[in-house]
């Protein structure tokens, strides 16, 4: 019997170990690339992507509503949370789909969507974080990739504020809306084609 205790004991220690082990393969990223509905769908095909929340990040107003953020003047940018495994993608790819499907060279705006609240910007939550994100933007505007420079802030994430539910997977309950066939879908076309080998398994 004590045996058969000491077994259970230590059955139920591996399993801990498992999960905790599982868990710190889990790290967050907070970015914002204009409007979230946008970099929100394109996140949710990576692969290694375990969720991905819109929000606000950025700001001086605690708990935002969407209508004061889109005044421009609570400071938030419009964000997505990211979790990912890092065993499965890195920060390095996360970035690498960022500086893909949205342009970081124009100033508080992504195409027709104009305001601080769509400026390109990069929380970081680590050295890590903030050191990949330096090293790209660095590497992207040596290699001159873009017309323009790079204008995308790197900051320390302070705050996340989740977006009212009707916002998160926008595209994917809304795919009829001119916006998203106009706006969102040329965006995960272009994801897609660029990170093919990379894109979750269809179910």
């Amino acid at each position: 019997m004590k045996n058969l205790l000491l077994i259970c004991l230590f059955a139920l220690s591996l399993n801990g170990f498992s999960q905790n082990k599982k868990s710190s393969n889990l790290e967050t990223i907070t970015l914002g690339g204009g409007c979230y509905w946008c970099v929100e769908a394109v996140y949710e095909n990576l692969d290694g992507v375990k969720s991905v929340v819109s929000g606000f990040s950025g700001g001086n107003v605690p708990n935002p509503t969407y209508e004061e953020v889109c005044t421009g003047e609570t400071g938030h940018a419009e964000v997505v949370q990211i979790t990912y495994d890092k065993n499965v993608t890195d920060i390095n790819e996360i970035f690498k789909v960022f500086f893909t499907v949205h342009d970081p060279t124009t100033l508080n705006r992504q195409g027709a969507d104009v305001g601080t609240q769509y400026r390109s910007v990069i929380f970081y939550k680590n050295e890590e974080q903030k050191k990949a994100a330096q090293s790209i933007i660095a590497e992207l505007n040596k290699a001159k990739v873009y017309s323009n420079p790079i204008v995308t802030k790197v900051e320390p994430f302070k705050v996340f504020y989740k977006a009212e539910d009707y916002h998160q997977n926008y595209y994917a309950n809304n795919k009829s809306q001119p916006y998203c066939k106009m706006v969102i879908q040329p965006k995960i076309e272009k994801f897609e084609k660029v990170f093919k080998d990379k894109l979750k398994k269809k179910s």
